[in-house]
């Protein structure tokens, strides 16, 4: 495993990836601490080595930043769960930038309409920021709901996805 920090326009943002390049854990933090718990056991095979680049997943952080919001959208990502956890976060990557969805239309997205909780425990779960943009998901009074980095964060992606779409 290997993870690096860049610097973005909204702050630190972090990566770990497994050494297929797939990343494990990410989020707007310079904090390695605050990733590694988020990284299902069976997934950290050893200890994670700095590196100053993380290759595709570095330039993919950058271009999204800097407009090009399709940028992480071929970067693999690595999380394991149960069986609808997995698909909902499948599901997620294919909700759009600038069209944000609400939890009650995720869980339909996902197949399950009724399964509103295990939808949003699906985004509170996701330990793969921006790859898998939990930050699209709204309450159903369009109001943002949380996010583990932070609602200025999640304003700032929405706001820059929607002037960039």
């Amino acid at each position: 495993m290997k993870w690096s920090t860049v610097d973005t326009a909204v702050g630190p943002f972090t990566a770990v990836v497994d050494t297929a390049g797939a990343v494990l854990a990410s989020g707007w933090t310079a904090r390695l601490d605050e990733l590694l718990p988020l990284i299902a056991p069976e997934l950290r095979t050893a200890d994670p080595v700095e590196a100053t680049d993380l290759g595709p997943v570095t330039r993919a952080v950058r271009a999204y930043h800097d407009g090009d919001l399709h940028a992480v959208d071929g970067v693999p990502v690595h999380q394991v769960s149960g069986p609808f956890r997995e698909h909902a976060w499948d599901v997620l990557r294919k909700v759009p930038p600038g069209e944000p969805v609400t939890y009650t239309e995720y869980a339909a997205l996902a197949g399950r309409p009724q399964a509103v909780r295990a939808a949003a425990a699906a985004c509170s779960r996701n330990a793969a920021a921006l790859f898998v943009p939990c930050h699209r998901v709204l309450r159903s009074d369009g109001t943002l709901g949380g996010f583990r980095w932070g609602l200025p964060v999640k304003r700032w992606l929405l706001d820059h996805e929607a002037a960039a779409a």
